[in-house]
């Protein structure tokens, strides 16, 4: 090998060497919505626990949750919402975090299942070079389900529906008891009559 690609090679190796590699840092071990149903305009959180695996601190340096909306007109919007904890934040090794992302729903979104994308962004402590080191963006996507505003008014409208017709049937069942009691009497009343003296 001659000297200068010797030197080319040692040039090449320190290169690679000096460019910082992405490492698993953190995990996402649970990420639960704080309802199970939504209605248009209501607002929500998503509490996400984060878990460092690393052998060194991590850092969450970012915290976002992200919603496909289709509107009822059919137009998708992409809205992103972040934490409400200051951040960058710190989770000691073996240890999580659990972190809450605050969103509101718009008034016009569509009823039925949305994606919902939750990512964080990490970086781990290197104690060889004390920095902070670029480190993986694990996410997660749990099912967001917005239900129909007209689905409580058709609700409320069966139940109304339903007293009116069970008071139909009370009033029908009374009046026809009724009925029974006063002809039994009619027909009591008529058979008992004294007889007229001579």
């Amino acid at each position: 090998m001659h000297k200068k690609q010797f030197a080319s090679l040692l040039l090449f190796l320190s290169v690679v060497m000096s460019i910082p590699l992405t490492v698993q840092a953190a995990t996402i071990t649970s990420c639960t919505l704080d309802k199970d149903i939504y209605v248009p305009g209501q607002t929500g959180y998503v509490a996400v626990a984060i878990y460092n695996d690393e052998d060194n601190k991590i850092r969450v340096a970012e915290l976002t949750a992200t919603i496909d909306y289709y509107y009822t007109d059919g137009t998708v919007y992409v809205q992103k919402f972040f934490t409400n904890a200051s951040l960058p934040t710190e989770i000691q090794q073996g240890l999580s975090g659990t972190f809450y992302i605050p969103f509101s729903l718009p008034t016009n979104v569509a009823p039925g299942y949305t994606k919902l994308t939750v990512e964080v962004k990490t970086d781990e402590w290197n104690p060889q070079v004390e920095r902070w080191i670029t480190s993986d963006h694990p996410t997660n996507q749990p099912r967001l389900y917005v239900e129909s505003p007209y689905k409580q008014q058709y609700e409320a409208q069966a139940d109304t529906n339903k007293s009116l017709t069970n008071m139909t049937y009370l009033f029908a069942t009374t009046t026809t008891l009724f009925a029974a009691v006063a002809a039994l009497l009619a027909f009591l009343y008529k058979r008992t009559r004294p007889l007229p003296q001579p």
